[in-house]
């Protein structure tokens, strides 16, 4: 059952608020609270799924109150309660993050919709909020070495600003991970993190893709499509292996990387976009360029700032590390115990060579996890560690 907090001077409001919300609807418990400050504290000792606050009242008016709900509790939505005379304020307070207003005296229809609005809207912020959460799980930087804490520390000066970013890198080392990293801790965090793979698309529908199309722009165009420049806008745009894109998308990227501007296949009509772009390859760019595959004017767009991503065989202190991490998380996986890595088989995978990188690590891990004892020893990496 979801909670209201009804942050209300006058008792004849309240009375009528809450037989609305308890009588018409099953769904709500209402808590009520006299003035400004005594709701406050509430919200600081209690749960709340929605607040309900009352502009006019003494000792904390409702102004205050949405400012201290800001702080204390962000996610909470709240809806102002306003007198003829305040609805200015009302509509002023939306921008300072309320969710909606109401007017005195209380349409019964109008504050049961905006009621469930916010509630729904609470439902989304949590799950919004959890995913993030699981997201981060997925893409943490397992590792302490020099290598790892060097790309750490770029990271956090580089990711508040829009600076954009090349990583390089082998394949399987990690460099989708840096990009998230730079995307969670950037400003644009709660905007999209779209990406694109550029070496699993045809050259013929990169284009498409990333810039969208209008209908009839080519055969299979039965209606219009927005690309993945505009449905990252206000976000961050993720190109990896962006090595393998054909010259004629690498021209439109580099114009969109210049005047924030795309067109869609088919159409001149321009649209503004506002992207962060994180770029990604395993290609030397430098002698793609010598060899006429790739422009050099889109490279020095793009590598403001350059991350490279060491292979597991430069950072093999972190092998122990990492192989805790996938244990644990394979082993949740399948439901499992997670199973230790005696001495010596860890030592035995430090010395290997890791030609896959992490993304063979875990493999291998995996493989053992299945196939191995209760305890992995070093008699099961020879057994099964490299079978390929």
């Amino acid at each position: 059952m979801a909670r209201i907090l009804l942050i209300e001077d006058e008792a004849a409001i309240r009375r009528v608020l809450i037989k609305i919300l308890t009588e018409e609807s099953e769904q709500y418990e209402v808590e009520e609270a006299a003035d400004g400050l005594e709701g406050i504290e509430k919200i600081k000792d209690q749960d709340f799924d929605l607040v309900l606050c009352d502009i006019k009242m003494p000792k904390m008016d409702g102004v205050e109150v949405l400012e201290a709900i800001m702080k204390i509790k962000p996610e909470i939505p709240v809806v102002m309660i306003s007198g003829h005379g305040d609805l200015d304020t009302a509509v002023n307070t939306m921008k300072m993050g309320a969710f909606d207003y109401i007017a005195k005296p209380p349409d019964l229809n109008r504050l049961l919709n905006t009621v469930r609005n916010a509630l729904d809207r609470k439902e989304l912020v949590v799950e919004n909020t959890r995913l993030k959460k699981k997201v981060g799980k997925n893409f943490q930087m397992i590792g302490e070495s020099e290598e790892i804490q060097r790309i750490k520390d770029v990271i956090e000066k580089v990711a508040p600003t829009d600076a954009r970013v090349l990583i390089t890198g082998q394949n399987g080392t990690g460099k989708e991970l840096v990009a998230h990293w730079l995307h969670q801790k950037s400003d644009r965090s709660k905007g999209p993190m779209v990406e694109v793979n550029c070496a699993a698309i045809p050259s013929e529908l990169i284009e498409s893709e990333l810039f969208g199309h209008v209908k009839g722009a080519f055969t299979s165009a039965n209606k219009d499509r927005a690309g993945k420049f505009e449905v990252a806008n206000g976000g961050t745009i993720f190109l990896d292996e962006i090595g393998d894109m054909s010259l004629s998308a690498q021209a439109k990227v580099l114009r969109a990387l210049q005047e924030n501007k795309i067109s869609r296949v088919g159409s001149g009509k321009d649209i503004k976009v506002d992207v962060r772009v994180v770029a990604a390859t395993n290609k030397d760019l430098k002698r793609e360029i010598d060899e006429k595959k790739f422009r050099e004017d889109l490279y020095h767009r793009l590598a403001v700032i350059l991350i490279e991503v060491p292979s597991l065989n430069e950072r093999r202190e972190d092998i122990p590390l990492l192989i805790d991490y996938f244990s644990e998380k394979i082993s949740t996986e399948h439901g499992t115990a997670k199973k230790e890595f005696t001495e010596n088989a860890l030592n035995t995978l430090k010395n290997y060579d890791w030609r896959g990188n992490i993304r063979e690590l875990r493999n291998v891990v995996e493989r053992l996890i299945i196939l191995g004892g209760d305890k992995i020893t070093e008699e099961d990496v020879n057994l099964f560690g490299s079978k390929f």
